[in-house]
C-alpha cells in the first residue's frame, strides 16, 4: 500500500475507534482504556511518520508526539487513581502531566510558525487582533469565573486557570497560522483541525464546570478527534515541508472569512462593555478597556500597512508601466512623458535608432542571444551619453535618445559618437557580435509636440536606413516622400484588386544559336491614368509596405498556370522552365514554401520546371529565408542568385545557400567587349559556375558582339534585349531564326 494513502486510512479509523468509545459503558474501565489506546497510538504514528516521510524538520514533530504520550500518561494516572484507589481527587499528579503537554504542543507550533514562510507583520498584527478580542471572551467567561471561584482551594484555582490561559496561548498561535502568508497545504489543515478540537474540547469542559454540574463526556469526542488529526497531519506526504519550504505567497489575498473575523475581534471589546454582568466588575472593565486600546492601535498599525502596502504596490505598478523589463531603460509611455514635459521647457532632439541585423542574430543564434545583445546596446547607449541624457527602449530592437540643453551641432556630434560607438563589437552570451543602426534626428521645430517629434525622428531613420547613412536630420521633404509613398500604396492595393498588373516574359536563350530554353516573369503595373508603370516604380514600395507577399502570390500563380498552357499548347516549343522573383520580404514568410507548393499542385506545373530567383541582399541574413529555400529545394524546384556579383558576400553565399543557377550581373556585360580588364570577372564568374556544378546566365545582353564574346568565354545561357523585350507572349517557335550571334548589332532593333 502506498505511503500516501494511510493518513485518511487513519482518519477513518479514529472516526470508528470514537464512535465505539461511545458504545462502551460510561465511566467504564473498557471505555477509559479505550480512550487512552487512541492517545497512544497517535502519538506512536506520530513517531513512526517521521521516519516514514523523513521531514526536512522534524523537531515540531517529536514536540507533538511528545504532548500526545505525556496526555496519555496523565490519562493512566488519572485511572489508577479512579480505579485502583477509588479516588477522584483534583488536582492530581494527572494534572501535572496534562499541563506539561501543553508547552510541547506550543513549541511545536511555534516551530510550524517561525519556518512557514517569510515574516508576514500583517499576519502578526491580524492574529493579534483575533487574539485580544477572543482573549478578552477568554478572561471574561472562563479565566475570571474559574480565578474568582473562592469554594475551591487556591492550588485548585490555579490549575483550573492553567488550562484555560494554555488554551489562550494556541488560540494565538491558531490565529498566526490561520492569517500566515504560507501555502495552506493538507498536512496543516489537519494540524489546524487537531488544535481547534483541542480548544473546544478545553474550553467546553472549563464552561461546563463552572456553569453546569452536567458531565462533559460528550467532550471527548472532541479530544478523541483531536488526537486521531495530530497523528494524520504528522501521516500525510506534505508533512515532509511543513515548516521549512512552504510555498508563500507574496501578496496573499485578504477574503471576506478573513474580514469578517477581523472586524468581529475588533469589537468584542466594546461590545462585552455592554454585558451586564460586566458593569460591576472593576477589574473587568478596566481589562476590556486596555484591551479595547490594544484592538484599536492594532487596528490602526493594519490600516498603515494596508496603506503603506498599497503605496509599494503603486510604486511597483509605476515602475513597470515606465520602464522596459529586459533593459531597465526607459519605456515609450515614459519617454513621451519625459518629452512631453521637456518641450514646455525649452527645444529638445530626439534620436530614433533601429538596428540592423538584428532579426539574424535572432534566428542564427536564439532569442536568449539576442536579449543578451539588447541589454549591452542599452548599456553602452547609456555609457554614450550619461546619465542625465533618456535613454529608451521603444519596443523590439528600437531605441531613442532625448537630448536637451544643447544645440544642433551638439546634438549631430552625440549622434555621431553613438554610431562610431556601435561599431565596437558587443559580447553577449560568448559571443562577439558587430552592430549597426539606422538614426533618424529632429528637432522640435514648429511646435511639435511629443508624437509628432517620434513621428519625424521614424521618417528619418528610415531613411537613412534606405539611403545607407548612418544617420539622417529630418527635413519636410521626407513627409512629401512618405506621403507619396502612402498614395502608392493605397494605388497598389486598388491595382492588385481590380487587376491592374499584368506579367511579360523575357526570354533566356541559348548560345549560340538563341533557343529560348527559359523565360523570366516580369510585372508590369497598367495604370489607368499613368500608362504601363515599370517594376522599379511601384516594387519597393510593395516590399516595404508588405503588399509584395500577396502580390507575389499572384504573380507565381500566374506564371505557373502561363507555363502549363504553353506546355499544353506548344510541346517541344514551350520553354523548359520559368523564372519567378521572389522577394526578402516573400522569404521572411514561414508559409512561402508551401504556397509554393500549392501553387505546382493547382497549376499542374512540375517543380522541376519552375525557378526561384533570389537577390544575394534577400538571404544575406540567413535564417528563415535560407530555410525556405531548402524547402523549395526539397520540392525540385530551382534556385537562381540574381544580380550575382554585385552583393556584400556573394562567394560565401554558395556554401550556405542551395543554388543552382548564378545570374551575372548587367554591369559585368556591359563592357565585356572592350580591351583589358574589363572581361576579367565575368570569365572568373563562368569559372566559379562551372567549378561549383553551377548553370550561369549572363543579364543584360544588348548587342550580338556581347553575345558572341559571352559564348567565346563558355557562357552558354543569356538574356536581354539583344534575344527579345518582355513581352506577353514570347515567339517561341521564330526564336532560333530571329537571334544570331553574331553578325552586326541589333540593339534597338529588338
Amino acid at each position: 500500500m502506498r505511503h500516501g494513502r494511510w493518513w485518511w486510512l487513519w482518519l477513518a479509523a479514529g472516526a470508528l475507534a470514537t464512535g465505539f468509545y461511545y458504545v462502551l459503558p460510561a465511566d467504564s474501565l473498557a471505555r477509559n482504556l479505550s480512550y487512552n489506546v487512541v492517545g497512544l497510538v497517535s502519538g506512536l504514528l506520530i513517531l513512526a511518520a517521521v521516519r516514514l516521510h523523513r521531514p526536512a524538520r522534524p523537531a515540531m514533530w517529536y514536540w507533538f508526539a511528545g504532548g500526545q504520550l505525556v496526555w496519555v500518561v496523565g490519562d493512566v494516572i488519572y485511572e489508577y487513581y479512579q480505579y485502583v484507589l477509588h479516588q477522584e481527587p483534583y488536582p492530581s499528579p494527572a494534572d501535572a502531566f496534562y499541563l506539561s503537554a501543553y508547552p510541547m504542543l506550543l513549541v511545536g507550533l511555534v516551530l510550524l510558525v517561525r519556518g512557514g514562510g517569510r515574516r508576514d507583520k500583517a499576519a502578526l498584527v491580524d492574529a493579534a487582533t483575533v487574539a485580544v478580542g477572543l482573549g478578552l471572551v477568554f478572561w471574561i467567561f472562563v479565566i475570571e469565573p474559574v480565578a474568582a471561584n473562592a469554594s475551591v482551594s487556591v492550588q485548585e484555582r490555579i490549575i483550573s486557570v492553567a488550562y484555560p490561559a494554555a488554551d489562550a496561548m494556541l488560540l494565538a498561535l491558531l490565529a498566526r497560522l490561520y492569517f500566515g502568508a504560507a501555502e495552506r497545504t493538507a498536512g496543516t489543515r489537519l494540524l489546524l483541525t487537531a488544535v481547534v478540537l483541542l480548544l473546544i474540547g478545553d474550553v467546553g469542559f472549563s464552561i461546563v464546570s463552572i456553569y453546569s454540574d452536567a458531565g462533559g463526556t460528550i467532550l471527548d469526542a472532541a479530544f478523541l478527534m483531536s488526537y486521531v488529526c495530530w497523528a494524520a497531519a504528522a501521516l500525510h506526504p506534505s508533512m515532509r515541508s511543513a515548516g521549512t519550504v512552504i510555498a508563500v505567497r507574496a501578496n496573499p489575498r485578504i477574503g471576506a472569512p478573513r474580514v469578517v473575523l477581523l472586524v468581529t475581534s475588533s469589537l468584542l471589546g466594546p461590545a462585552l462593555l455592554l454585558v451586564p454582568a460586566i458593569g460591576g466588575n472593576v477589574l473587568d472593565r478596566a481589562l476590556i478597556a486596555v484591551g479595547a486600546i490594544i484592538l484599536f492601535l492594532l487596528v490602526l498599525m493594519r490600516i498603515a500597512g494596508f496603506v503603506g502596502q498599497v503605496q509599494w504596490q503603486a510604486g511597483k505598478l509605476e515602475d513597470l508601466a515606465m520602464h522596459d523589463d529586459l533593459t531597465r531603460l526607459a519605456n515609450r509611455r515614459r519617454f513621451e512623458q519625459v518629452l512631453g514635459a521637456e518641450l514646455t521647457r525649452g527645444r529638445p532632439y530626439v534620436a530614433l535608432l533601429d538596428l540592423d541585423g538584428f532579426k539574424r542574430v535572432n534566428d542564427q543564434l536564439g532569442p536568449s542571444v539576442g536579449d543578451q545583445l539588447l541589454i549591452a546596446v542599452a548599456d553602452r547607449l547609456t555609457a554614450i551619453v550619461g546619465s542625465d541624457t533618456l535613454v529608451a527602449r521603444m519596443g523590439g530592437d528600437e531605441f531613442a535618445v532625448l537630448i536637451t540643453d544643447t544645440g544642433a551641432g551638439a546634438a549631430r556630434d552625440l549622434v555621431r559618437r553613438i554610431t562610431t560607438a556601435l561599431h565596437e563589437p558587443l559580447r553577449s552570451c560568448g559571443h562577439e557580435l558587430l552592430v549597426s543602426a539606422g538614426i533618424g534626428l529632429t528637432d522640435s521645430a514648429g511646435d511639435a509636440d511629443a508624437m509628432e517629434m517620434l513621428r519625424r525622428a521614424d521618417l528619418a531613420m528610415y531613411a537613412a536606413k534606405d539611403g545607407g547613412e548612418p544617420f539622417r536630420w529630418y527635413e519636410p521633404e521626407l513627409d512629401r516622400q512618405a506621403g507619396e509613398e502612402a498614395q502608392l500604396g493605397a494605388e497598389l492595393r486598388t491595382a492588385l484588386d481590380t487587376g491592374q498588373f499584368r506579367l511579360v516574359y523575357q526570354p533566356i536563350v541559348e548560345l549560340p544559336h538563341g533557343r529560348i530554353v527559359a523565360v523570366e516573369t516580369l510585372v508590369r503595373w497598367d495604370h489607368p491614368e499613368r500608362g504601363l508603370v515599370g517594376p522599379t516604380e511601384f516594387i519597393p514600395a510593395a516590399e516595404r509596405n508588405g503588399l509584395i507577399v500577396e502580390m507575389g502570390a499572384w504573380i507565381l500563380r500566374e506564371a505557373c498556370r502561363q507555363a502549363a498552357r504553353w506546355s499544353a499548347e506548344l510541346g517541344d516549343d514551350a520553354p523548359e522552365r520559368i523564372s519567378v522573383n521572389a522577394s526578402a520580404r516573400q522569404l521572411a514568410h514561414r508559409g512561402f514554401s508551401a504556397m509554393v507548393a500549392d501553387v505546382l499542385r493547382d497549376s499542374g506545373l512540375p517543380a522541376t520546371r519552375l525557378t526561384i530567383e533570389v537577390t544575394e541582399t534577400a538571404v544575406f541574413e540567413g535564417g528563415q529565408a535560407i530555410e525556405a529555400l531548402h524547402d523549395l529545394r526539397a520540392l525540385g524546384v530551382r534556385i537562381a542568385l540574381d544580380d550575382f556579383g554585385t552583393g556584400h558576400s556573394s562567394l560565401g553565399l554558395l556554401q550556405t545557400v542551395p543554388v543552382d543557377v548564378l545570374k551575372v550581373d548587367k554591369s559585368f556585360v556591359d563592357t565585356i567587349t572592350m580591351a583589358g580588364r574589363h572581361a576579367v570577372i565575368a570569365t572568373a564568374l563562368i569559372q566559379v559556375a562551372n567549378g561549383l556544378g553551377l548553370t550561369a546566365v549572363a543579364e543584360g545582353v544588348e548587342t550580338a558582339e556581347q553575345a558572341a564574346e559571352l559564348e567565346r568565354l563558355g557562357y552558354r545561357l543569356a538574356q536581354g534585349f539583344h534575344f527579345g523585350r518582355p513581352v506577353a507572349e514570347p515567339d517561341f517557335r521564330g526564336a532560333r531564326r530571329a537571334h544570331p550571334v553574331a553578325g552586326p548589332s541589333t540593339a534597338g532593333a529588338v
